[in-house]
């Protein structure tokens, strides 16, 4: 095939030769949906450590409160549900997510007494 300057296109002919290389960039969503997260993730243990003495504060109770605020969007069912929870237990909504995280922390970190 003959180009308009009377030179040969090597495209198609042989290897290597006059092969035109481009470099394609894409963002990590557009990687991961085209190729999958299974094979990046490693089912290892994590080791996650506290402090001893905060340990056995957690453990007993008698953690101080210094309460933070936290901003979280929950869903509106999840909100009233929560809310009956708490009231056929007869304590505010709020302590009992706090109840529920506490719990899940510790099980998570697997935490029981000595």
């Amino acid at each position: 095939m003959s180009l308009s300057g009377g030179t040969t296109s090597a495209i198609g002919k042989g290897k290597d030769m006059g092969k035109v290389v481009r470099t394609v960039r894409e963002t990590p969503a557009e990687y991961y949906d085209r190729r999958g997260v299974l094979g990046d993730i490693e089912e290892a243990p994590v080791e996650f450590a506290l402090e001893e003495e905060l340990r056995q504060q957690i453990l007993q109770g008698r953690r101080g409160r210094r309460l933070q605020n936290l901003s979280i969007k929950l869903d509106p069912a999840q909100i009233q549900a929560l809310r009956k929870i708490a009231t056929t237990k007869s304590i505010p909504y709020q302590t009992l997510i706090r109840q529920w995280l506490a719990e899940g922390i510790r099980k998570e970190l697997h935490l029981t007494a000595k």
